[in-house]
């Protein structure tokens, strides 16, 4: 055995400890009184679970605060901001930053993502290869999903989708879109699910991400999305993020969208961060938070992820790439209290955002790739609570990071 973890408690069962077993880049054991491997690790009765997961993460305009003008700090300026931005991006450019982003994610424990990166004639594929080359210099310790998007429109943008598909050639197993910049947002939706059947990849779209009322005239995009979903054949495959306007709804409304949506199979991730920064700029009084209610969603069924969306530029002007801090401002924001509900927002950045982007491989178990965290805590639900650190980090068995555990200097 090339490494034994000892004393380890795992998230499903906290209250017993039991030691991990690592050998060519896999679990191979875990049971109690394990025969020490050539490296041996006594945890102390610490917290040990599966890699950290970003679902939803835009490495290509991540640390341009900086650059940025931030006046009326809403969804609109964060778009016309960044599009002013991005056409000085070079490839050179987008993989510095994409690397220093990448560094914040590993360092607090994530092991898997998926990123989101912008493809229109402005910023052409140079987004897109800077970030492959961010992601390549990094897969030692993260392995990466790439979802191309037309962040400005795609119908009423000429010169989008030639250059989606050009990606799409190139490999990119997700593509994804905005329909709320579209002059036909349905149009667009309908386009980009016939890519994404033409080259058999799944979908995550940025959706409903505002927080007008729900209407005759103005209906949830997201039960469009479900109708089409399952007139493709996609369930399981389509996700769509932000769905700020799911926080408008009745309980009995948001209850039938939570059913609909667990039928047709489509996954939501919130972005806490983002959506609470952007949404409500037009009220200068009782200002609406504009968070998916992911949690009630769960209760019906729905696969839910939070994740960290933006880091350091127009869209959230702030961020260290801690999902452990996102399920506590998730947990904040929805008044949730109980050990059950914390438990679950724990969930929400590991086991279910494997459902999301279907990594059957994930998992503390025997055979599973050695993918590990090591946080400074016993408990899941309380780790969400007390913000608990990621003490040290593996990948396929190679240790990734370390961070020394805070300790009190008695006089």
């Amino acid at each position: 055995m090339d490494i034994s973890l000892r004393n380890a408690r795992l998230a499903d069962d906290p209250t017993t400890m039991l030691d991990i077993g690592v050998a060519d880049g896999a679990i191979v054991a875990l049971q109690t009184g394990l025969t020490p491997g050539v490296r041996d690790v006594d945890l102390d009765g610490r917290l040990v679970c599966a890699g950290f997961i970003e679902t939803h993460i835009h490495l290509d305009k991540a640390c341009i605060l900086d650059r940025c003008r931030i006046e009326r700090g809403d969804l609109s300026e964060a778009v016309a901001e960044t599009a002013r931005l991005k056409a000085s991006f070079t490839e050179e450019d987008v993989a510095e930053r994409a690397a220093k982003a990448l560094r914040k994610c590993i360092l607090n424990g994530a092991t898997r993502m998926r990123t989101h990166v912008e493809v229109d004639p402005v910023i052409g594929l140079r987004g897109l290869a800077g970030v492959r080359r961010a992601l390549t210099a990094h897969d030692w310790a993260l392995d990466a999903q790439i979802c191309v998007f037309p962040q400005e429109g795609l119908l009423n943008y000429p010169g989008v989708e030639p250059l989606l598909i050009e990606a799409m050639e190139s490999g990119v197993p997700v593509i994804g879109g905005a329909p709320y910049t579209d002059t036909d947002p349905h149009g667009q939706i309908d386009r980009i699910f016939e890519i994404a059947r033409r080259y058999d990849a799944d979908i995550d779209f940025h959706l409903d991400f505002s927080l007008d009322p729900e209407t005759p005239d103005a209906p949830l995009d997201a039960e469009y999305v479900c109708a089409k979903t399952e007139a493709a054949g996609w369930g399981g495959r389509v996700t769509i993020g932000h769905v700020s306007r799911l926080s408008m709804l009745t309980p009995d409304r948001l209850a039938a969208i939570g059913d609909r949506l667990a039928q047709a199979g489509v996954a939501v991730t919130a972005l806490p961060a983002t959506d609470l920064f952007l949404m409500g700029r037009d009220r200068d009084h009782a200002v609406p938070r504009g968070v998916a209610p992911l949690h009630r969603l769960a209760e019906r069924g729905v696969t839910c992820a939070l994740s960290t969306n933006n880091l350091l530029n127009p869209f959230t002007p702030y961020g260290d790439g801690s999902l452990i801090r996102m399920a506590n401002l998730y947990a904040n924001n929805a008044q949730l209290g109980r050990l059950s509900e914390l438990a679950d927002c724990f969930r929400m950045i590991t086991e279910r955002s494997a459902t999301l982007m279907r990594l059957d491989d994930y998992g503390v178990r025997v055979g599973a790739p050695a993918d590990l965290v090591v946080l400074d805590h016993q408990d899941p639900a309380l780790a969400v609570a007390e913000l608990a650190p990621p003490l040290m980090g593996f990948k396929a068995g190679k240790q990734t990071f370390e961070r020394p555990a805070a300790r009190l200097l008695h006089p």
